[in-house]
């Protein structure tokens, strides 16, 4: 609903509450132009090779930060940057104790390393100790585990340059700009990328020990909710690669030592927050660095203040008060100064407990805060207030191209009802290009996927990730990706004929995202084609006959002939399978002459068991 700012009259902090309330849009920020770039840099490293000697490892990206937190969409960008995590398919991290895991996600390799997370002398800092090699079982999903010797650490040193790379690390991050060749994936006249934090991990798939407490801990006032408890909890954590800075001169602990990072756990708590929550993060995070109180980076162990400061204080917040506080006759700036003004004392006793980690302290003795913390005391709501609007509301003149007739009006604020009229104006403005700024997405996007499927490596990986980046942006824009790969996939037969991989890439596109696609697409075996066909044709069978069932059937027919093609020790029961499987897909697409054909090299079996069985089965 538009709110009339005009209708009354307001008092100052009021003209910014309604202001922020009117423009901030309870739309995904993930349906951003920024989101469509994270999706790209996201499906660029799924595509990449993160080892010249592990052709087998990929990467799994997960976007974080900003585009993953945020709902909200103000007038100005809620991006510093892109913040992409990812961690390789063929580590994995358990809690110390626990036992090898004997399943895994699809999304993990056949060959797996297993460490265990050891306590460091820090809260939150950890190390990871090789334990195991899980292997996956030829005739099942499951894994089996092999011991390693125990006194193997995992180092936290990030990827190695490569010549003339020039890498900035900050925290865990790799700070990074995208490759020159990567500009025209940008249409004419698009501002320049934003700088990439990249930052290398190893999943956890269980809640570390180290954070135990925090899912029963006492909650007056039931948030996060159950439902969200459990949901943050099945996330598991992540460890990221970074020692801390106390530890930074130690020859062993600088190289060994890593920290726990809670960023899935962080992404599902922001998402359950109420809009005027997210918009004070949001007013929050823009003042301190306005102000130049923080570093600029969720590196919560820095020696200034941080983007996490603000979160933490936001989480702890969202618990210990009434929901009531935030929506019960909402001002924006007096939470505002409410919640900085605990920040301040935290300051003053040098503690800011971690939210997920009781014992941890994100203000330790080699902080020098003390001009911030009495910053941070001395504001007050009509401080808050007049620097809003010198510094947020009219700043919001620069971004989209804001019409000179609303600028204009904004030359002479010197009384309220002056001041209110620039602002109802912008807030119409605003309300009126909000489908605008949709379509610019969805014209950035239309040019951006053609470009990603041209530029980077297609493989049946890429492609789960691809879709479900697009997918998580928009439904369709998922559905054009799909387009443009099976018109890559037709361009490449056309050029290579239908091997092993576009099959792959053809059925992971068409929606058949099994895990022993993504999970063995280089390790081709009889066994394995076989189940895809049986799976192939079991989806098909329970469909109309239509152009795309036509498509899966010939793709099981391929499978099937992969099958035959391969080696495995009891190869005349799968050759057996095979052909009957083959007969019945012909015939199914009146292709008689051939289902005879394949039926009769059913008959010359020697393996007559087999023949029944398979006939049974179909």
């Amino acid at each position: 609903m538009v709110v009339e700012i005009m209708s009354r009259e307001l008092s100052l902090d009021d003209i910014v509450t309604e202001f922020l309330l009117s423009t901030c849009q309870l739309c995904p920020a993930s349906r951003s132009q920024r989101a469509v770039e994270a999706a790209v840099h996201c499906g660029a490293l799924a595509s990449a090779r993160l080892n010249d000697n592990d052709t087998d490892a990929a990467g799994i990206p997960l976007t974080t930060g900003s585009v993953a937190e945020f709902y909200i969409e103000p007038i100005l960008p809620l991006f510093g940057d892109i913040d992409v995590m990812f961690h390789r398919d063929t580590q994995l991290a358990i809690p110390r104790g626990h036992p090898p895991p004997t399943q895994l996600p699809a999304e993990f390799h056949n060959y797996v390393q297993v460490h265990e997370i050891i306590d460091s002398h820090l809260p939150g800092y950890v190390y990871l100790e090789l334990r195991y090699l899980l292997s996956q079982c030829s005739d099942d999903d499951n894994y089996n585990a092999v011991d390693y010797e125990s006194g193997w650490y995992e180092s936290n040193q990030l990827l190695e340059e490569k010549e003339g790379e020039k890498k900035k690390i900050h925290g865990p991050a790799v700070v990074d700009q995208p490759p020159n060749e990567s500009a025209v994936l940008r249409p004419p006249g698009e501002s320049a990328w934003l700088s990439l934090d990249q930052v290398l991990c190893v999943r956890c798939l269980m809640w570390p020990s180290q954070a135990a407490d925090w899912p029963t801990r006492h909650r007056n006032y039931n948030w996060p909710d159950s439902a969200t408890l459990d949901l943050v909890v099945s996330n598991g954590c992540d460890v990221v690669r970074v020692a801390h800075r106390q530890c930074r001169q130690d020859e062993w602990m600088c190289k060994a030592q890593h920290r726990l990072s809670f960023s899935r756990a962080e992404i599902v708590l922001i998402n359950s927050w109420m809009p005027v929550q997210q918009i004070v993060y949001h007013m929050l995070r823009y003042f301190v660095k306005t102000e130049q109180l923080t570093d600029c980076a969720d590196n919560h162990e820095a020696g200034t203040l941080s983007n996490y400061h603000i979160k933490t204080l936001m989480l702890w917040a969202s618990e210990i008060k009434l929901s009531s506080w935030w929506t019960d006759d909402v001002n924006l700036v007096r939470i505002c100064v409410q919640l900085l003004h605990t920040l301040s004392h935290w300051l003053t006793n040098g503690h800011c407990q971690h939210y997920f980690i009781n014992c941890g302290n994100l203000v330790d003795t080699l902080f020098n805060l003390t001009n911030i913390r009495d910053q941070l005391m001395l504001v007050d709501e009509t401080w808050l207030s007049k620097w809003f609007v010198r510094n947020y509301i009219q700043k919001c003149l620069q971004v989209n191209e804001c019409p000179e007739n609303i600028s204009t009006l904004f030359n002479d604020v010197t009384t309220r009802a002056k001041l209110q009229n620039g602002v109802s104006a912008l807030v119409a403005w605003r309300q009126n290009i909000s489908l605008l700024d949709f379509w610019r997405v969805c014209a950035y996007a239309q040019f951006a996927i053609p470009s990603c499927v041209y530029h980077y490596p297609l493989t049946a990986r890429s492609c789960i990730c691809w879709m479900n980046q697009w997918t998580a942006i928009d439904a369709c824009f998922s559905v054009y990706f799909r387009a443009v790969a099976l018109l890559h996939v037709a361009s490449r037969l056309l050029r290579h004929g239908f091997n092993d991989e576009l099959m792959d890439i053809l059925a992971t596109v068409c929606g058949l995202q099994f895990a022993d696609i993504r999970r063995n697409s280089y390790h081709s075996t009889s066994v394995l084609s076989l189940n895809i066909a049986a799976k192939l044709m079991k989806f098909v069978a329970n469909k109309s006959l239509s152009s795309m069932s036509l498509i899966e059937i010939e793709l099981s027919k391929a499978y099937l002939y992969r099958a035959l093609r391969c080696q495995y020790y009891d190869s005349e029961s799968i050759n057996c399978l095979a052909n009957i499987y083959l007969a019945v897909l012909y015939y199914t697409t009146g292709q008689n002459q051939m289902a005879i054909d394949h039926c009769t090299l059913v008959t010359r079996s020697q393996d007559h068991s087999t023949v029944q069985f398979a006939c049974c089965t179909m």
